[in-house]
């Protein structure tokens, strides 16, 4: 993508997009739980997206993006961003195919299947997702909806910060927010200036936002497995996320995979609401990370139940 070509991102979008995604996406509610807060000492509140349709943020984005797209489209994903276009092309009455890898949580495939798409898949190890795409887009004249690299994308999952910013105590003042390349991130951000900062995280070994922002530079993995957050493990930062990121974000956090899986226990606990490891990094990060009042983001529940279930046992 060449630098001149790159589209910029404004809180304009974002509100369009709101518009765009009413009566679609679910307004999701922005939880508080008394014996959490007592448990740490402080006010811990979290936006459960977990809840929208999909069981992710993703639902979001891809709907915005598909409503202003013509014909049928493809999308690479290891789940959550799968999941949302495939519904939302369902919804619109689009073909949707969804490039995904093998070990993606097979409840992710399963749902991505579900919905209608057609699920082509690679291993994530030794196949460039990209080349994929890149492949059935000529091939079958389908439309690429990025998964976080998209104006249309960033715009929409912009719109759960819209809504933490009217349901956000005043009293709170920074918003964790689960990072993989950085939609939801840099959305949320721009929805959220002038009234909290965004700080990204991201599971240890993978933290390449932070890293970059760190630097001021885009930072790349040297890994693509080897964490449970499947859902955020991305190669580097967007070349259109990034720079709205450095502008607005404050300095990136990293938890373990360990403390992602205390927190999906904590959650359950105290909520009473299901997320996968990806979606539980930022309250994490709030749990074990932070020693203020905050607010957190829940960006997904779409977990095998194994991996659930290890994480119950923590508690």
């Amino acid at each position: 993508m060449d630098d001149a070509a790159l589209t910029p991102v404004t809180r304009r979008d974002v509100e369009r997009a709101a518009a765009r995604i009413a009566g679609h996406a679910v307004r999701t509610p922005l939880l508080n739980a008394p014996s959490l807060d007592a448990a740490f000492g402080r006010r811990i509140h979290v936006k459960a997206e977990c809840l929208q349709k999909t069981g992710s943020f993703k639902f979001r984005g891809a709907f915005n993006a598909l409503y202003q797209t013509e014909g049928d489209v493809v999308a690479f994903s290891s789940g959550n961003h799968a999941q949302g276009v495939a519904l939302a092309a369902r919804i619109l009455g689009k073909r949707a195919v969804i490039v995904m890898p093998s070990d993606a949580p097979e409840v992710k495939i399963a749902n991505t299947r579900g919905y209608g798409a057609e699920v082509v898949l690679y291993d994530r190890a030794t196949e460039d997702r990209d080349a994929i795409g890149a492949r059935l887009v000529e091939a079958r004249g389908l439309t690429l909806i990025r998964p976080y690299d998209e104006p249309l994308v960033i715009a929409g999952q912009g719109t759960c910060g819209l809504e933490i910013a009217e349901d956000l105590p005043n009293g709170v003042k920074e918003v964790l927010v689960c990072c993989g390349g950085g939609g939801l991130s840099s959305g949320t951000a721009l929805a959220l200036e002038g009234r909290a900062t965004v700080r990204t995280v991201e599971p240890e070994g993978f933290d390449d936002v932070a890293r970059s922002l760190a630097s001021g530079r885009i930072e790349r993995n040297a890994r693509l497995t080897g964490s449970i957050c499947d859902a955020i493990l991305t190669p580097e930062p967007g070349r259109i996320t990034f720079p709205i990121l450095a502008r607005l974000c404050g300095p990136g956090l990293a938890v373990s995979d360990d403390e992602a899986l205390r927190a999906m226990a904590l959650a359950w606990t105290h909520l009473r609401i299901v997320l996968e490891p990806g979606g539980a990094v930022a309250l994490a990060a709030g749990l074990f990370h932070h020693d203020g009042d905050v607010a957190v983001v829940a960006s997904g529940g779409n977990v095998d139940r194994d991996v659930f279930a290890r994480a119950l046992a923590l508690v």
